[in-house]
């Protein structure tokens, strides 16, 4: 029996040894990451979410509005995507899709959900976890007015999540929902939905390069005061 040769390789080793090389390479926080004071933290997690977002954006943290939204399925398996916040504010973290979407339709058959930010720039996460519900029509509409025309143009084609038959499908369907949002500014979208999570728990995570990570837990107790905890890293 003839013997393989010893320069052969694998089928795919090569691109194999490239990615772990490279992901063994990689390393986080080269620069040192901003003080967290967990003591002097407010006593409801939004102020110091907001005062954090901002500190991001001025950092220079490229679109620290996008956010993980995972949900779970009617057989209770999770799913997880990227999208945009809209707002936060004293009801909860706002954002937006169709009702008809995966994640709309997960949503409504279980809705609670949780969301994660990551800003890398300042070494900093956000986790939160809580209950989702869906605003009325009249609010979903106004979040889709004060959007750009491509936004309109997005929820004008629809669809989101189902099987598309082709790239041209696609291609005609979109070319015209554009010309109807440039045409009918206020033209609606039935099924886009506005949705606001109220937090029943929010983690305040600050990285640090020697690993003592420092992690703040609000956890909303039965009455709904806030209770801050730190947790182990």
């Amino acid at each position: 029996m003839t013997s393989q040769t010893s320069g052969t390789s694998e089928p795919g080793a090569t691109d194999r040894d490239a990615f772990r090389a490279t992901l063994h390479s990689l390393r986080v926080w080269e620069n040192p990451p901003p003080a967290f004071d967990t003591g002097a933290a407010p006593a409801e997690p939004l102020p110091l979410f907001r005062e954090w977002f901002l500190h991001a954006a001025a950092a220079g943290q490229q679109e620290p509005h996008t956010m993980s939204l995972a949900t779970a399925d009617a057989e209770g398996r999770p799913d997880v995507r990227v999208l945009m916040l809209h707002d936060a504010d004293e009801r909860g973290w706002h954002f937006a899709t169709h009702a008809t979407s995966a994640k709309g339709r997960q949503l409504a058959g279980q809705p609670q959900a949780a969301l994660a930010f990551y800003w890398p720039a300042v070494a900093r996460q956000v986790r939160i976890r809580g209950r989702v519900t869906a605003c009325s029509p009249q609010e979903s509409r106004a979040d889709l007015a004060v959007r750009s025309q491509g936004a309109l143009a997005s929820a004008l084609t629809g669809r989101q999540s189902e099987v598309l038959g082709s790239r041209e499908e696609l291609e005609r369907a979109s070319a015209a929902a554009w010309e109807r949002a440039a045409a009918e500014p206020d033209a609606p979208a039935p099924t886009w939905t506005r949705y606001v999570l109220d937090a029943a728990e929010v983690e305040i995570f600050q990285g640090d390069p020697a690993r003592r990570h420092a992690r703040l837990r609000y956890r909303r107790t039965a009455g709904s005061a806030w209770v801050r905890e730190l947790l182990w890293p």
